[in-house]
C-alpha cells in the first residue's frame, strides 16, 4: 500500500520544476515590467516616421513599429501596465469575494442564502458581456473595464470561500475553539485563513492570467485599451496589417501574453497538491 501509494505521488523535483519555471517567468516579467521603463531611454510614444518598422538587432534592439516607435519601449510599459490591470482586478474580485465567502460560511441561515442568491444572478449574465456593458459606458478607460472583469471573477472566489470555510468550521478542533472562548478573529486567523490560503493563492494565479488575456483580447478587438497606449492587445491590432513585412513585429507582443499567462499557470497548477 505504501509502495503504491509512493509510485503514485509526483516527484518533489517535478512540482519544483513547475513552480520554479513559473516563478522565474513572472519574476522576469515583473523585473521587465518595473525596471524596463526606468532603464530604457527610447520614449514608447515617440514618433520617428524615417525608421518605420526598422528590422530587430539594429538600430533599436527590437526594431519599430510603423511609426517608427521603439517596440522595446513599448513591450516594457505595456507589460507593466498589464500586470498592474491585472493585479488590480484580482484584488478587486478577490477582497469582496473572499468577505462575502467567509460572512455566508459563518453566519449562514438568510446571509447565506441571500449571497447565494446575489451570486447566481451574476452567473446569470456571460462574463464577457458584464465586462461590455461597463465598457459601453467610457470606451477606452480602464475603470468599467476593471469594473466588469471584477464583477464577472468575484463569484468564483466567493464559491471557493464559502464551501473551503464551510468545511473547516464543522471540524471537530474549530468547535472546540469556539467552546474555549476564543472569538472570530483568532479563529479566523489562525484556523479557517491557513487553510484558505493555498486554495486562495491557486485562485488568484489563474485569476492574474484570465485578466491578462482577457485586457489584451478586449484590446485587440478595440474595446479595451485604445492607442497611443503602450498595450499587448492593441500593439497587435496595429501591426497586423504589417504582419508580411515584419512578422516578428506582430508577434512580439504576443509572444509576452503567452509567457505571462504561462508563467501564471504554471504557478497556479504548482498549489495542487
Amino acid at each position: 500500500m505504501t509502495a503504491v501509494t509512493l509510485a503514485a505521488a509526483p516527484p518533489p523535483r517535478a512540482r519544483f520544476g513547475r513552480r520554479g519555471a513559473g516563478a522565474v517567468i513572472v519574476a522576469a516579467l515583473i523585473a521587465f515590467g518595473t525596471l524596463g521603463p526606468l532603464l530604457i531611454t527610447a520614449d514608447p510614444a515617440r514618433q520617428d516616421l524615417g525608421n518605420a518598422l526598422a528590422p530587430m538587432f539594429g538600430d533599436y534592439w527590437l526594431g519599430t513599429d510603423h511609426y517608427g516607435r521603439s517596440l522595446l519601449a513599448r513591450l516594457a510599459h505595456a507589460t507593466g501596465l498589464s500586470l498592474a490591470l491585472a493585479a488590480l482586478t484580482v484584488a478587486g474580485a478577490a477582497v469582496p469575494g473572499v468577505a462575502l465567502g467567509l460572512l455566508a460560511a459563518w453566519r449562514g441561515g438568510w446571509t447565506d442564502r441571500a449571497a447565494g442568491a446575489l451570486a447566481d444572478m451574476v452567473l446569470a449574465l456571460p462574463g464577457l458581456l458584464l465586462v461590455l456593458l461597463f465598457a459601453a459606458f467610457a470606451p477606452g478607460e480602464f475603470l468599467p473595464l476593471y469594473l466588469g472583469l471584477a464583477l464577472a471573477q468575484w463569484v468564483e472566489y466567493f464559491r471557493v470561500t464559502r464551501a473551503t470555510a464551510r468545511s473547516v468550521l464543522a471540524r471537530s478542533h474549530v468547535e472546540a475553539a469556539r467552546l474555549l472562548g476564543f472569538g472570530p478573529p483568532y479563529i479566523a486567523r489562525h484556523l479557517l485563513l491557513p487553510e484558505l490560503a493555498p486554495v486562495l493563492g491557486t485562485l488568484m494565479a489563474f485569476g492574474m492570467g484570465t485578466a491578462v488575456l482577457a485586457i489584451s483580447t478586449l484590446s485587440f478587438i478595440s474595446i479595451g485599451l485604445h492607442p497611443p497606449t503602450a498595450e499587448w492587445g492593441s500593439m497587435v491590432t496595429e501591426l497586423l496589417p504589417y504582419y508580411a513585412e515584419a512578422p516578428a513585429h506582430v508577434l512580439s507582443p504576443a509572444v509576452m501574453i503567452l509567457l505571462t499567462v504561462l508563467g501564471f499557470h504554471l504557478l497556479a497548477g504548482a498549489e495542487r497538491p
